[in-house]
Order: structure tokens, then sequence, then C-alpha cells
């Protein structure tokens, strides 16, 4: 018997850079995106994806230098955080206990000054289950409240009494920097007195108004060096105020990005506190939890999906917590189900696949390494940015114009479907039925990515598009589907011809629609198309579209890369 060998690939298994270009390229020929006299180099700038803070991410992760992250020190799965959010506090109470019944292991509590929280967490075993409390306008007096009611009671060492005075501002919440800054400070001598921790610097606050990564990480140290420097001020140690400090980052469907993300904002803080004099002594500690403005009210089953990838995502990024919201949050307050398939799809990582046994498993990736390594050095620019026009007294204005820019770029790109969202930009299903849920005031607070074509779904077209299709069905197919489904992520819906072959067929099955879609081949369109749309025009179409590139005889056109939303309006338009 031949002994295995120990290489990890065979003389004859391995390949240069070039071989990789050429094959490539060779694909690339033949989709037509590399025209035969292009060289095979051009396959690395055809394939680099650039994020929309700027970030080229390359086809290929080349070893470049990049310099060695810090390690998340997360020793096996993480604690799964559930949300508690409902205004009565008994239905909070059944909630919180279903929750931890199903497998959830601390609590991410949404409060105010008159939230009942004894009766909300009654039945809870603190000295177990963290509880982290969010009371963005009333967090003082929610923290008392809490400790008031469970005096006595040993607390978990990662309860949080959840002071955020800053990332409340940035929502436009109405809080005082003066009260906030006493808030953080009572907060903190409660904390510490309980031997619990106060504050959660929330960088949700930045992503939900649509933030890039970038923008979210240098939002986040620079809230964190401002708190400590707060605390400092008030007598304690760096190490100290640190230690009350929880950071909170959302995760995305863009798996590479949240893992280096949450690896760039742990490096990014430990140089804070090097730079401090904390040295070593304290780790960031980070709660993760799936993005809302990433999910769709429609198709909404899709978001498990969605959140599968950001839970895998931030797993493997090192997060101590993470919560995935429902797939319905999206469509108003998640009901039991949404809830259990949220907690199951950390034990599906934990403990079937088996994602939290390796620690840092992205760690020594080039590709990994290098985007942490990028993503680092823009987020400390955007944070010395941040420090500058908090010093010159000029507030949260430019930060919001930062964010409204990068809103603008993502909406383009999102409008031209670069960005897809399935099942609302992207093969869409106009025959749903949405989930019907309890009207939730968080999931109206939010602006999700794809609300401009949700707005379209919410208000269907009144008739629908004739769709002309030329030719047999072979022929017409590719094109006929593209329109349909685009006129579908517009709430129009299609009626089709069928197969074609000449006028006469298409005149038999039009019913006298304003708005007509020619789909075809090139050479149909050659052929007869033009006779087509003036047999169309003669009786009663008022707007022809063609599928493809702009021809003389139609009104307008749809093709890949348009901007969909513009050519939607315009049908949606002419059909009213």
């Amino acid at each position: 018997m031949t002994e295995p060998s120990l290489e990890l690939a065979r003389p004859e298994d391995a390949h240069t850079r070039a071989e990789w270009e050429r094959a490539a390229a060779a694909v690339l020929r033949k989709s037509g995106r590399l025209r035969d006299d292009d060289p095979d180099e051009l396959v690395e700038e055809l394939l680099t994806r650039t994020t929309l803070d700027g970030i080229a991410i390359p086809p290929l992760g080349l070893p470049g230098g990049a310099p060695p992250t810090v390690r998340p020190q997360r020793a096996g799965g993480w604690d799964i955080r559930a949300m508690v959010d409902h205004p009565d506090p008994a239905r909070a109470n059944e909630d919180a206990l279903a929750e931890l019944a199903g497998g959830a292991t601390s609590l991410w509590v949404r409060a105010d000054e008159a939230t009942d929280l004894a009766t909300v967490l009654a039945g809870v075993m603190l000295d177990l289950a963290p509880v982290v409390l969010e009371a963005p306008t009333g967090a003082l007096a929610a923290g008392t409240a809490f400790l008031a009611a469970h005096a006595g009671r040993e607390l978990h060492r990662d309860t949080n009494l959840g002071a955020d005075p800053l990332g409340a501002m940035l929502r436009g919440l109405p809080i005082a920097p003066d009260e906030g800054e006493a808030e953080l400070a009572g907060l903190a001598g409660l904390a510490r007195g309980a031997g619990i921790r106060a504050i959660v610097v929330d960088a949700t606050a930045a992503h939900d108004l649509g933030a890039s990564d970038v923008q979210e990480l240098g939002w986040s140290i620079a809230v964190g060096v401002a708190y400590l420097r707060m605390l400092t001020d008030r007598g304690l140690s760096v190490a100290e105020a640190a230690d009350l400090i929880e950071f909170r980052y959302a995760a995305t469907d863009r798996q590479f990005e949240t893992i280096a993300k949450l690896r760039a904002a742990r490096r990014l803080w430990c140089s804070v506190l090097e730079h401090s004099g904390a040295g070593g002594t304290v780790e960031q500690r980070q709660h993760a939890v799936s993005s809302r403005p990433m999910l769709s009210k429609y198709d909404a089953y899709v978001n498990m999906l969605r959140g599968t990838v950001a839970a895998f995502a931030a797993g493997v990024g090192g997060a101590e917590a993470v919560t995935v919201l429902p797939f319905d949050a999206a469509n108003g307050r998640p009901e039991a189900f949404g809830r259990r398939i949220a907690r199951n799809l950390s034990h599906l990582l934990i403990d079937e696949s088996h994602v939290a046994v390796v620690a840092d498993p992205a760690g020594g990736a080039h590709a990994v390494e290098r985007l942490t390594a990028d993503l680092a050095t823009a987020g400390w620019a955007e944070f010395q940015t941040l420090e500058a026009e908090w010093e010159r007294g000029e507030g949260l204005d430019g930060f919001r114009d930062r964010i409204a820019a990068v809103v603008d770029r993502r909406e383009e790109q999102i409008a031209r479907r670069q960005q897809p969202i399935t099942g609302l930009s992207e093969f869409p299903n106009l025959g749903e039925r949405l989930p019907e849920r309890e009207p939730d005031p968080v999931a109206d607070s939010v602006r999700r990515y794809g609300a401009s074509f949700e707005a379209l779904r919410d208000e269907p077209a009144a008739r629908p598009v004739f769709l002309a299709t030329l030719g047999p069905v072979a022929q017409h197919t590719a094109r006929a589907t593209f329109a349909a489904n685009l006129l579908a992520a517009g709430g129009v819906p299609v009626e089709v011809a069928g197969a074609s072959a000449t006028p006469a067929d298409l005149l038999a099955s039009y019913q006298g629609q304003p708005v007509v879609c020619l789909a075809g081949t090139d050479r149909a369109y050659a052929e007869w198309g033009e006779a087509a749309t003036q047999a169309l025009r003669d009786a009663g179409a008022s707007y022809v579209v063609i599928a493809g590139r702009p021809v003389a005889y139609a009104d307008d056109s749809c093709a890949l890369g348009a901007d969909a939303l513009a050519f939607l309006s315009r049908v949606r338009k002419e059909l009213r």
C-alpha cells in the first residue's frame, strides 16, 4: 500500500497566476465581457469589486503583507441574544421566557423610563442570562429601575445598562449633550457598584441611516473614545472605563465585508487602548446584530437566508454575542415562528456546523487579512475626521452628509440592479401575500435598502403591460423573462402574446393595453419589429418599449445596467 503524500499539491497541480488569468479570460470571452484581442491580464480589473467606500476586493487573495489582526478571544459558541421589545410588559415577559426556553442565552430588552422591568424579567435567572438594556430616551431611569427591581440578586457579568447618548443623538432623539454626559456618568457609577457594564456603543445607529462599513467603524471608535474621555475626566482609569463598554455592529449578507469589519473594529479599539495606556488588559466586546436595512418585507422568507449569512459572518468575525432578527421583522412585530427560526440559525451554526470550534477561522486568509487592513485604515481616517469635526464644534452634520452621499451611491446601484435584492428587484412574485403582523415602530424607523422598489410594489399598477413576444418561445424567452421580471419588480403585471410569426399573431392576443413591450431576438427586431410596432400602435398602443438596445421606432427600452427605477416610473406613468 502506498503511503499518502504529505504535499499540499502535486507539482503537476501547481499553477501560476498567468495560467489562472488565461483560464478566467477564456470564460469572460465566452460571455462577451472580454474581446479576443484583449490581454488576459484584464481579468483582474474586470473581476475586482469595489465597495461603497472605494475599497477594491480583487478576485484573488494574494500575499500582500497585511499586518496581523487582533484575534478574537471568544472560546466556543457565541452568546445567542434575543430581542424583547413588546410594549406590554406581560407580553414582553412571555417573549423573554419563550426565547430563553428555546435556546437564547441572553436578552436585549428595549425599554423606556416607564417600562415595568420587574414584570418584563419575572422568572428570568439573571445570574445565568445577561440582560442588555436599550432605553435611548430614558437610560438612567431604566437602569435605576432595573437595579432597584432586582436589588440583592446576583447579576451576570455581561449584563449592561445600555447607555449610548451619542447614538441616540445620531438617531435624532431629543438628548442634550450635557444631559447625555450626566446620564453616562450616573449609569457608570451604578454599573460599577453592581459589577456589570454600563455602555453600549451602538454602531447600528449609523448603519440604520445607511452608513457604509467604514463609516460604521469610524463612528464606533469616535464614540468609544468620547465615552472614555467622559469617564476618565470623572476619575476612572482608561482600563476601568473601557471595561464598562460593549460595542454593537451590524452584520449583513455580504459575509466577507462583515467578517473583516468585526476584525478591523477589534484592531482599531486595541490601538486606541494601547495609545491611551490601557495596554492589552481590556478586549473589545462585540455584539453583532443582523442588518435591518437589508431586510425586505416582500418575499420575506428570503430574509432567513440573509440572516443565516449574517450570523455566519458574525460568528466567524468573532462576535461574542449575536442577534439574528426574525425574517418577518420588516413586516411588523415578529411572531413566535420567526423568533424561533432566528434563534435556531445560531444553534445550527454552532451545534451542527461547528462554526465556533475554531477561533478566528478567517485568520491568515490573505483576502480577508487585506480587507481587514483596508477597512481598519479607512475606518481610522473616518474616526480622525469625526474627532476634528467635534473639536471644531461642528456636531453631527458633516457625518450625516457623508452618510447621505453613501446612500445616494447605494441607491444608484440598487436602481440599476447592480446590487440586486432577491424577491424584490430580482425574481419578484406579484401574487404573494405579505405576512400580516402587528405594527412595529422600530421597523418603520429604518429605511430599507429596497424601499424604492417596495414603494412601487405597495401600489401595484392598475393595468398590465402587453408583452409582444416575437417569434417562437425558444427565441423570445430570454428577453421576455427579463422584461417580465423587471416589470414585476415595479408592481406591473404582463399579459404575454406567446409564440408569433407575424404582426397579425400579436394582434390576436392584444387587448388594447396602452403600454406594449416587444421581446425577441435582434434578428426578429430587424425583420419585423417595426411592422409589429406600427400594427400595435394602430390598434391602440400609445407607448412601445423594446427589450434590448434602443431602436428608432420604439418610445423606450429596457436592458441590463439601465436605471430600472426610472424606467418603471415612466412605464407606470404611461399606464395611468
